[in-house]
């Protein structure tokens, strides 16, 4: 069994939410994706990721891996050209769309799909691993060894990203996979969390008691206590 839980709060300094959160535990999957854009456009391109997924999970029973990877594609491709029409139609709304995290359960294995700075954790034996790798520009200077791991916390450009949907005719997605285990607990989470919250500390919110929600509640306003310079949001899905 999995459950799930999600929120989002548009934090201490944004006048508007470009987060978007969706949770289907009957289609076995959840999501998280981060607008971007300026203005409502952000908003737009989170929104039309969530509702490209609710389209293609649906009636999904996670029987069959193979397919659950399919949707999972399916969903980048489709929201990433939705995107692009919207934009086409909407020329105002040029350079908007948005990271996006993608977690779907399959025949005991656990499928991400990956684009931009979004993350997805996973705590397992008191354990918590970044899955993901940041699509980002800060990303890449540390890979090159051009930068310290501490100095790309404080990086003025951390926010630049190097792959998103709705920007290029294709996008360029990551795909994870590996085996779902009794007590694993996944954390998606936007740029909102980790910008403002050391791992350690996540960590400690994530093995505190209480309920997945009381979790989720924690960890927000642990990024809002730092500041909340941007929408934070969280979804966690607990294996019993």
């Amino acid at each position: 069994m999995i459950t799930y839980h999600g929120a989002t709060d548009v934090g201490n300094v944004r006048a508007n939410n470009e987060d978007v959160f969706y949770v289907c535990e009957a289609c076995h999957y959840c999501l998280v994706a981060d607008g971007m854009g300026g203005a409502a456009a952000g908003e737009v391109a989170s929104r039309i990721f969530a509702d490209t997924a609710k389209a293609v999970f649906a009636g999904h029973d996670g029987k069959s891996e193979e397919n659950t990877i399919a949707r999972v594609q399916t969903t980048f491709k489709l929201a990433n050209d939705k995107i692009l029409k919207h934009v086409g139609s909407h020329p105002h709304d040029q350079g908007m769309g948005c990271t996006a995290e993608l977690l779907a359960f399959s025949q005991g294995h656990f499928i991400i799909g990956h684009v931009g700075d979004s993350r997805t954790y996973r705590l397992k034996n008191d354990t918590l691993k970044q899955l993901t790798k940041d699509h980002s520009l800060v990303q890449e200077q540390l890979d090159q060894g051009i930068i310290t791991p501490e100095e790309a916390r404080r990086h003025a450009m951390r926010n630049v990203i190097l792959r998103a949907v709705g920007v290029n005719d294709t996008v360029a997605l990551d795909i994870l996979k590996g085996k779902q285990h009794s007590g694993d607990l996944f954390l998606l989470c936007s740029d909102g969390l980790t910008d403002m919250v050391e791992e350690s500390s996540v960590l400690s919110a994530l093995s505190a008691d209480g309920t997945l929600r009381e979790r989720s509640d924690a960890l927000i306003q642990l990024a809002k206590d730092a500041g909340g310079k941007d929408n934070v949001t969280v979804v966690l899905s607990a294996l019993a």
